[in-house]
């Protein structure tokens, strides 16, 4: 029996493998694609990882997953399809029967963006396609660029953009926003923001990156040039194998502070899949060094 199963080998996952190897636990890596590394591989280029600069997404998972494995982290490959609670200890299960049981949990498979569902979004995905304002937006200084979406998050992102870019469009399937009202008022007063309703992205135009966007707006066609293009349309947490277990969730993620304890004793959430403001590589990696520590306490307090 482990002392610690981590599921998922992404930022939060692996950093969560370095700290329980400085710990001393006996532990695994758990990772459905046997490769690991989350939703950062597939970035271009990254600029707000402390101590590297500008890095591609796929050489920073792999530096972290070079660490891991070099304290002697085991990541292997297994398809998570249920966890058993068992008191004192949990079975996890994968979909060929093959069983895995350990003290405690940290459940780190992240989330994964919502996509429009249209043509050109996959085909220039990092080449002025990104779901995440933050992390590319530096890329687009001084360029013409569309937010997709109407929640708060799309509505965030327009505000952040509008002090980088030259112009920021917002577009909205929708007459009415999902997003706070403050947030809507403070976009209409941006001399760089325009706002788009009852527009729906047909297609992602573009050769070797993004050009532009073909609109349907108020039932007429349109292209739209622009630089590059940030999906806003949610997030979803990747959560389904834990579906039996009984979690506290809102909006589907799982609540859990900074301490990453759930409401189950010995089942700890991490990175993006558990509630918090921040979604960020940064971030997740911290929650994965925290949850160590509240495992570490966990298995004390129970004579592990």
């Amino acid at each position: 029996m482990y002392d610690l199963v981590i599921i998922g080998a992404g930022a939060a996952g692996i950093t969560a493998a370095i700290y329980a190897a400085g710990a001393g636990l006996g532990f695994t890596v758990l990772e459905q694609d046997g490769i690991g590394g989350g939703q950062i591989v597939s970035a271009h280029s990254v600029r707000n990882y402390p101590g590297f600069g500008q890095i591609g997404g796929l050489e920073l998972s792999e530096k972290l997953l070079c660490h891991a494995k070099s304290l002697g982290a085991e990541v292997r490959y297994f398809s998570v399809s249920d966890i058993e609670d068992c008191g004192d200890h949990k079975n996890i299960l994968s979909g060929d029967g093959e069983n895995v049981t350990a003290k405690a949990v940290l459940l780190a498979t992240g989330a994964v963006p919502k996509k429009l569902g249209v043509p050109g979004e996959k085909e220039f995905l990092g080449k002025g396609v990104s779901y995440c304002a933050t992390c590319d937006g530096s890329f687009f200084q001084d360029r013409k660029v569309a937010v997709v979406g109407g929640g708060d998050a799309a509505a965030e992102d327009v505000i952040y953009l509008s002090r980088i870019c030259n112009s920021v469009m917002l577009i909205h399937r929708s007459q009415s926003f999902r997003a706070e009202n403050s947030r809507i008022e403070l976009i209409k007063g941006l001399e760089n923001a325009t706002v788009r309703l009852d527009a729906q992205v047909k297609e992602i135009l573009g050769s070797n990156s993004v050009t532009g966007l073909r609109v349907s707006e108020n039932g007429t066609e349109k292209e739209i040039p622009v630089d590059g293009v940030f999906v806003a349309v949610g997030i979803r947490p990747v959560t389904d194998y834990a579906k039996n277990l009984p979690l506290i969730k809102k909006d589907g993620f799982i609540v859990a502070d900074e301490d990453c304890k759930t409401n189950i004793p010995g089942v700890f959430a991490a990175g993006d899949i558990r509630t918090k403001s921040l979604r960020q590589f940064l971030s997740a990696a911290s929650d994965g060094a925290n949850a160590v520590r509240s495992v570490q306490e966990y298995l004390n307090e129970n004579g592990s």
